[in-house]
């Protein structure tokens, strides 16, 4: 059920957490203020935790998720990636998480991600999970979360991985029309 205000919960890793940033350049700040003229008020709550790979944000989800999320945008992988976690597990952690959430009446967004070419056959097969998980879990996916970002040398700290503040900004703007219409779903007869 949606009360007066609207709560979108991002269930996410260093990209959601804000690395190396303000508090003010994180992505539930900048994604709060690309919402903020929504009626109802959307209140965005950060639950990023840097380094969390799939498997974590399961064993987090109870705690950091609160009951009232009337969205949670789960934006985990990641880290899988860089540790070359088998695809199969990554896809598997995914539909547990967003099991685990339709059980407690949570509907979900899925935030997509995608491996650098140069890992060859691994980026194909991760790269095939997040449209496999929304099609056999029902979910809205947005496809990449750093579409436009990743790998952009003027929207990437110096470590040449996390966003810098404009990057965010970015994929602020880009996740917002999803988050729309994902509320505007909920709010459907």
């Amino acid at each position: 059920m949606i009360d007066a205000e609207q709560i979108v919960t991002l269930l996410g890793d260093s990209l959601t957490a804000g690395y190396g940033l303000k508090p003010t350049e994180s992505l539930p700040r900048q994604l709060a203020t690309r919402l903020a003229s929504e009626t109802p008020p959307v209140r965005v709550i950060g639950a990023g935790v840097s380094g969390d790979t799939t498997r974590d944000g399961l064993r987090r989800l109870d705690r950091d998720v609160p009951p009232q999320t009337d969205l949670c945008v789960v934006a985990l992988g990641a880290n899988d990636m860089m540790q070359l976690v088998p695809a199969d597990h990554v896809r598997d952690n995914l539909l547990s998480i967003i099991d685990k959430l339709r059980q407690r009446k949570i509907p979900v967004l899925l935030s997509g991600m995608r491996a650098p070419p140069w890992f060859g056959a691994y980026a194909l097969a991760f790269d095939a999970v997040y449209p496999d998980v929304a099609r056999a879990a029902n979910v809205p996916l947005m496809p990449f979360l750093m579409e436009g970002v990743a790998l952009h040398p003027a929207y990437v700290l110096p470590d040449r991985i996390h966003p810098n503040a404009a990057g965010v900004g970015k994929m602020a703007d880009a996740l917002a029309p999803y988050v729309r219409s994902a509320l505007a779903a909920l709010r459907a007869p």
